[in-house]
């Protein structure tokens, strides 16, 4: 079934194979204004199947109302013809699977940002009425960090007797809940139970129901309780909630982020520190409706390599808004951090430049001295007001006023204490220095 490189498919011209998988083939496509997505080509036996097909265009309206950051949106569908597909957002990175494979166990605030993510996929999904019923480590896609779920709604929609009898598995042994293995259905809580899979999993590298053939496997899923084994302390407790084998009594996924903090305060989880005093915990929590509190300090232990060593974490909460604890920036945070570097440092390093200048010319040209340093105050105070109307750039206010009065400090000390030849050459040395420099970059 794979299609050739260059090959088109509707108005989508196909790049490379990036995979396959249960249902499909996944090729990187670009779509007619030249963006690149990811188009699934459906496998033989799930196109021969018209109900699955059926099933699924009803679907497909419903899976495209999902959105989000940490979800790989529906974008467009074609499911008639020889060579049914589903194009969704390209996402590039790796998958959980193979990072945890290659790199070893996710660890302190990458776990955290891991949990966060899929907790706020989930809700985004389950909030548009679809269940996703395949989260797996697989079709968890990390992408600078941040998680990215793909391939949600396909399982459930597709689920028909001849699409199995054809040879598609629905779901991965270990990551279905009991409900779906014993055939009693599935809905939102299966994805609370594969969502604690995954993430047991990630913290620990091991598939927390063993490996084998898919049947001891699946009866290890219904009998037997987890591997949580080496699942840092903050974590397992919300674990043991996802993994219990009766739906009803699975937290949701609005009440993980609750969890987690990433509906307002987020958690973040600090360096372990060895301690070996008792566990102690000061909370701060909200009362009648009320803000939780700022700031929220939980000491939590966990058990810590074979020794079994005691460990401390210390977790903080944090309201909408602030920065986490971490020290983490986000892009836009960056961007505005280092365009207050930017401007201070021009704005003191012309002032310094301005003021040489005009001392320089105060003694054979006073009009050209007042006149740079007029322009200069001028420049200054126009930036200073607009940074006044802008209340949040009130630093920026304060450091263009104070650049304007150091130049006229700094002009008038130069002038008494040097003469004009010895300020010349400091100019002329200052000059050749920032050419030097323009040059050199």
């Amino acid at each position: 079934m794979g299609a050739p490189d260059g090959e088109r498919l509707g108005p989508y011209r196909l790049l490379s194979t990036l995979g396959t998988g249960g249902f499909g083939e996944v090729h990187l496509a670009l779509d007619p204004e030249g963006h690149t997505v990811a188009v699934k080509i459906l496998h033989p036996q799930v196109a021969a199947d018209a109900t699955a097909l059926a099933r699924l265009a009803r679907e497909v309206e419903t899976m495209r109302r999902v959105e989000g950051p940490h979800v790989a949106e529906v974008l467009d569908a074609s499911l008639e013809g020889a060579r049914p597909y589903l194009v969704t957002r390209y996402v590039q990175g790796r998958p959980l699977s193979a990072v945890v494979a290659g790199d070893g166990p996710v660890e302190g605030d990458d776990l955290v940002r891991l949990a966060r993510g899929l907790a706020e996929a989930l809700v985004a999904v389950h909030a548009a009425g679809v269940v996703h019923r395949d989260l797996k480590p697989a079709n968890v896609i990390l992408t600078d960090g941040e998680p990215v779920v793909i391939d949600f709604g396909i399982a459930c929609a597709l689920d028909s007797v001849s699409v199995t009898v054809s040879g598609v598995i629905l779901g991965t042994p270990g990551y279905l809940a009991p409900e779906v293995i014993e055939g009693t259905g599935s809905g939102a809580e299966t994805d609370l139970f594969s969502f604690g899979a995954t993430l047991a999993y990630a913290a620990t590298g091991r598939h927390p129901f063993g490996t084998g053939p898919a049947s001891a496997v699946g009866y290890r899923v219904v009998h037997q309780a987890p591997d949580l084994e080496g699942v840092p302390g903050w974590l397992e407790p919300v674990l043991q909630e996802c993994l219990r084998r009766e739906p009803a009594v699975r937290p949701v996924a609005g009440e993980l982020l609750d969890r987690l903090g990433a509906a307002g305060p987020a958690v973040r989880a600090a360096i372990p520190r060895p301690r070996s005093s008792p566990v102690a915990t000061r909370v701060h929590e909200s009362v009648g409706g009320r803000e939780p509190a700022e700031v929220q300090d939980v000491a939590l232990h966990e058990a810590g390599g074979s020794a079994g060593a005691v460990q401390e974490l210390t977790t903080r909460e944090w309201r909408r808004g602030r920065r986490p604890v971490s020290g983490r920036l986000s892009a836009e945070e960056f961007r505005e951090r280092r365009r207050v570097v930017l401007h201070r440092r021009w704005v003191i390093g012309t002032g310094l430049l301005v003021s040489l200048m005009a001392a320089t010319a105060r003694e054979p040209l006073p009009e050209v001295s007042l006149l740079l340093l007029t322009v200069y105050g001028l420049v200054t105070l126009i930036d200073a007001a607009i940074a006044l109307f802008a209340r949040r750039n009130r630093p920026r206010m304060i450091v263009d006023l104070g650049s304007a009065a150091g130049a006229i400090a700094l002009w008038a000390a130069l002038g008494a204490f040097f003469s004009t030849l010895t300020l010349a050459l400091a100019l002329g040395t200052v000059v050749s220095v920032l050419v030097a420099i323009l040059i050199a970059s």
